[in-house]
């Protein structure tokens, strides 16, 4: 039997063809239950499709007259995951993808049920891409959360949410949201902070529990009027407890080709160049200069010497252990 999303898609396709199903054939042509044929029915009413039952000995189903609707069946984390998706192939720079990724969500968005249809265009109308390559990995974002937020910035409602700080001290927060940023593989709420009375930038993996107050408001002019520079700006200015200054046996052009994006690098000579870099944690440093392929002397942090030191234990447990072990088959 064919799984619950491909027999759903199924069954949608079925109610399109016929106005009316009785409920004992249709689960029939399903291969399934009279009780599982009510369940999926259910599931495609969650979805936001109009399907309507005739109850009694002859009772069936049917899509409320009017409604033609493609066979597109998706939830809500498989729409924003789409619009997601689409909206960063659409920043893409691989010639083609971009403007083929725009026509593809916009056909897309105009086949889903009208409830994934508001979310999703709120969440594309209200978000502002940045490009800044690829850098450490972003922490989750609950998305439904994500979806709430970017409906309050396109309808203009007040917005509360609790919010923990980088240094883990947490609040109740109520704003004003205006834009939502996708920068670096995190995502940022613009906003004015209500309680503050000024303008902030949330990040939304930090942001919990986002409800619309249903109060309404003028929109604020934002400093600057860009709200992928605000963030920027915040984010150049956010002080980080790891600051990385290490010299590498390698020429400066050779080294910023690798991590230029994410580092300082300044020449010494031809063959040697020193690299600085600013981190919430010395992980990704770490990894930044394990790829480089070069030796180095680290100028500081003492932390990081051991974040070296412990990373090199467990490599070097790891060689041994293959060359006690042997050739694998």
């Amino acid at each position: 039997m064919a799984n619950t999303s491909t027999r759903t898609l199924r069954l949608l396709s079925l109610l399109q063809t016929h106005r009316y199903w009785p409920g004992g054939e249709l689960a029939d042509r399903l291969g399934v239950s009279v009780r599982t044929l009510r369940r999926d029915i259910d599931r495609l009413r969650e979805l936001g499709y109009p399907v309507e039952a005739q109850r009694g000995v002859d009772g069936g189903y049917q899509l409320a007259p009017g409604a033609a609707l493609p066979p597109l069946v998706i939830d809500d984390e498989e729409a924003v995951a789409l619009a997601v998706g689409l909206q960063a192939a659409a920043e893409s720079p691989v010639e083609g993808i971009a403007e083929a990724s725009v026509r593809v969500l916009a056909k897309v968005v105009q086949v889903m049920p009208a409830r994934l249809r508001r979310r999703v265009e709120a969440l594309r109308a209200m978000t502002v891409p940045v490009e800044w390559g690829r850098g450490p990995a972003g922490a989750n974002v609950d998305p439904d959360g994500l979806t709430e937020v970017a409906l309050a910035c396109r309808d203009g409602e007040r917005l509360r949410f609790s919010y923990t700080t980088a240094d883990c001290r947490q609040s109740e927060r109520h704003v004003e949201p205006h834009r939502l940023v996708s920068l670096d593989r995190r995502w940022y709420l613009v906003a004015y902070d209500l309680t503050r009375q000024d303008w902030r930038s949330f990040r939304l993996d930090r942001l919990s529990a986002p409800q619309g107050s249903g109060a309404r408001f003028r929109p604020r002019e934002l400093p600057g009027g860009d709200a992928a520079e605000f963030v920027r700006a915040g984010v150049n200015n956010m002080p980080r407890p790891y600051r990385v200054e290490v010299v590498v046996d390698a020429p400066a052009a050779a080294v910023r080709e690798r991590i230029g994006r994410w580092s300082i690098v300044e020449e010494v000579d031809a063959g040697c160049c020193r690299v600085r870099m600013t981190a919430e944690n010395l992980d990704w440093p770490t990894l930044a200069l394990g790829v480089l392929g070069a030796d180095f002397r680290v100028v500081g942090p003492p932390e990081l010497v051991e974040r070296l030191d412990d990373w090199s234990t467990r490599f070097g447990r790891a060689v041994r252990a293959a060359v006690e072990d042997g050739p694998q088959a």
